[in-house]
């Protein structure tokens, strides 16, 4: 992304997660009232012009709804489990355009921690503003591509972060887009701020040896790259529990978004997700 503008994927991820209301109510299984307030000018004259049904038609459209209802699903749940087994801490590490502070009420008694790049961080500040609504999050300004990871923990800390209690945090839609040098630093960084007990939520692509992308995954790719945002990472699903251990980490889930589909979507929204998508949600515990 460049440095005077948001992040376009952030921009995309929020539109879908919002666009899920054109979904029926019996299959819907996220819901993100604010996600639409990001969506582009087009989208949203569709929809001020009451005219879903055109955005259902277009190529691609509902597939990306049904695949962002299941990645929100999974780490939606993933919050609400911290939160029951009693955490209070959660950060939002590339934050995005990600509303969970204000959406779920399941954080009403917990500290949200967005980090994000300015130029992200303010467009999303500025329209929730537009829009009348005030997250409760606290924001951590955070140039990644200037700043060090290892000075994240002490900017953490003097936003309120408590290093000695347990934190959750979602690593949604970035590791595919980092180095492999980024990928170690900011590993490093999250267990440095998390004690034994916290938790790391992360989406990430699959890579295994020998396997051929997907057309689907490789249209993704092509758009991302166009737009300055190319794929750049990706881990092999049986070689990830090892190479989380080594770096203070207990892999306890990972689950590919097409199984999870099935699981948690009618089979025929679950079917506009190709199966050989390789995008997976996993969760991890700090050791």
């Amino acid at each position: 992304m460049r440095d005077d503008t948001p992040s376009r994927t952030a921009q995309w991820v929020a539109a879908a997660r919002g666009l899920g209301m054109l979904l029926p109510d019996d299959v819907r299984i996220a819901d993100d009232p604010f996600g639409v307030a990001f969506a582009s000018t087009r989208v949203q004259r569709m929809l001020d012009e009451r005219r879903p049904t055109l955005l259902a038609q277009l190529p691609g459209f509902k597939s990306w709804i049904a695949y962002m209802q299941v990645r929100t699903k999974l780490l939606d749940d993933a919050v609400r489990n911290f939160v029951d087994a009693g955490g209070h801490q959660v950060v939002l590490l590339g934050a995005g355009f990600d509303c969970r502070a204000l959406r779920m009420p399941e954080l009403a008694d917990a500290v949200v921690y967005e980090v994000d790049h300015p130029a992200t961080q303010g467009h999303k500040r500025g329209t929730l503003e537009r829009i009348g609504a005030e997250s409760p999050a606290r924001y951590v300004s955070w140039d990644f591509e200037t700043r060090a990871m290892d000075e994240l923990a002490d900017e953490l800390a003097e936003a309120g972060h408590e290093a000695a209690a347990p934190t959750l945090t979602i690593w949604e839609g970035v590791t595919m887009y980092l180095t492999e040098p980024a990928i170690e630093a900011s590993l490093a960084a999250i267990a440095a701020y998390s004690c034994a007990g916290s938790q790391l939520a992360m989406t990430y692509q699959a890579k295994v040896p020998g396997q051929k992308t997907s057309f689907a995954t490789r249209l993704v790719q092509a758009a991302v790259a166009r737009i300055g945002e190319p794929f750049k990472w990706g881990w092999d699903p049986a070689a990830l529990p090892a190479y989380l251990e080594e770096r203070g980490f207990a892999l306890a889930d990972d689950v590919s978004t097409p199984e999870a589909a099935h699981a948690l979507l009618p089979p025929d929204l679950a079917n506009t997700i190709p199966r050989t998508d390789h995008s997976h949600v996993a969760l991890a515990e700090r050791t």
